[in-house]
């Protein structure tokens, strides 16, 4: 006799697998199946060799550079620290943004470090106006561009490029910078334009007219020369100036990869390719990683990272007294460095104001989360940080 359905059972009830866990499985099941298109479909080889043969490789470190000890973790796979950069110097095509000149120098730097067990990430803003002791720095054919007491932290793109500001940051954090990429404002837009923008939220109308910067309020969707001036405004938004820019920069960066690693563009080919191809056009990345297989291995090995383990803090700093208008690193900086050393997540001294990846208009992490602290006064602190940096609240 068959089975009644409508007979009792004993058995178990189904366990509903955890939100986190269905979406990581959808974007790996995803992501396969749009690089074995890539790869194996129709054009493979026009795909490959054009996206192959858009990347460039910036020069490696000389062999004679002190450079720190990569310390190692237990386990079959080791952390990755990325160095970001973002030039400014208005050279190349599509990068003639304004009337401004550029200073030549790095527009944004953000230390990334990926865990070793590919579950956590973490990008960290370090401000250009910041004064630093710069050290000697060595170029690949052998100039030394020399150091210098209390220099901007911009200054050392400016005189040596990436390599000197590679070598700039590991001799103040002590940390082994495993890959260097550079991006330029026209590769910036592209990108965007190639996943049909990016949402942000803009809390309040913005004219200004010296730099033909206009935005309504509200919640909306930025294409590339739009999404350009958003992290490039800090007159009217911030009122903190390149502070609060740096913390629409971090939002807007997280609203992106939320975008890029959502359905909406992973179960688009066309999309992926055209993300792929500005991407692979308009950066430039260390010899290691200037090839497509390199690339494609690293975003598979972090397809287990769960958007809400992407977190953007900047590194701890003051006004330096002599000078309001420019920063220093405090004290804490180093903790937030040997936690990077060694592997180690943000905990709750830096979580708190974090801004994470799995909201799309960039909501603080630190709102819903245990280490941001829960009291009111923690909250009203955070929120007034958003409210000087632009931030919707």
């Amino acid at each position: 006799m068959a089975d009644d359905p409508t007979a009792p059972t004993n058995d178990p009830a189904p366990q509903t697998p955890h939100p986190q866990h269905r979406r990581t499985v959808l974007r790996v099941i995803l992501v396969t199946q749009v690089v074995l298109a890539l790869l194996t479909g129709v054009g493979v080889s026009f795909a490959y060799h054009q996206l192959n043969g858009n990347i460039e490789a910036l020069p490696a470190i000389p062999d004679e550079v002190e450079r720190p000890d990569k310390v190692e973790v237990e386990g079959p796979k080791q952390p990755i620290n990325i160095l970001v950069m973002g030039d400014d110097s208005r050279v190349g095509a599509g990068n003639k943004i304004d009337r401004e000149a550029g200073a030549g120098g790095s527009d944004t730097t953000i230390l990334l470090h990926i865990s070793a067990d590919r579950q956590d990430a973490y990008g960290v803003s370090l401000p250009r106006d910041a004064l630093v002791d710069r050290p000697e720095c060595l170029l690949p054919d052998g100039e030394k561009v020399p150091g210098e007491k209390l220099a901007m932290f911009s200054d050392a793109y400016k005189l040596g490029g990436p390599l000197c500001t590679v070598q700039m940051v590991e001799r103040l954090t002590d940390i082994r910078i495993d890959h260097q990429v550079v991006v330029d404002f026209n590769g910036f837009k592209d990108m965007v334009d190639a996943v049909k923008g990016v949402e942000v939220c803009i809390p309040k109308d913005v004219d200004d007219d010296k730099h033909n910067i206009h935005f309504d309020a509200g919640t909306q969707t930025l294409t590339g020369r739009q999404a350009l001036n958003y992290v490039r405004e800090r007159y009217v938004l911030s009122l903190t100036g390149d502070i609060g820019r740096m913390k629409r920069q971090q939002a807007f960066i997280a609203s992106m990869i939320n975008k890029v690693v959502s359905g909406r563009t992973l179960s688009r080919p066309d999309r992926v390719f055209k993300f792929l191809d500005a991407a692979t056009e308009s950066l430039q990345l260390d010899e290691e990683l200037a090839n497509l297989p390199a690339l494609v291995d690293l975003a598979m090995d972090l397809r287990s990272t769960g958007l809400d383990d992407i977190k953007f803090v900047t590194v701890p700093f003051a006004e330096y007294e002599p000078d309001p208008n420019r920063l220093v690193w405090t004290e804490q900086a180093e903790d937030l460095w040997k936690r990077i050393r060694h592997d180690r997540p943000l905990g709750r001294a830096f979580s708190g104001d974090s801004l994470s990846a799995d909201e799309p208009v960039g909501t603080p992490s630190g709102s819903a989360s245990p280490d941001g602290g829960s009291t009111p006064e923690a909250a009203e602190e955070r929120a007034e940080a958003r409210r000087q940096a632009g931030l919707c609240t």
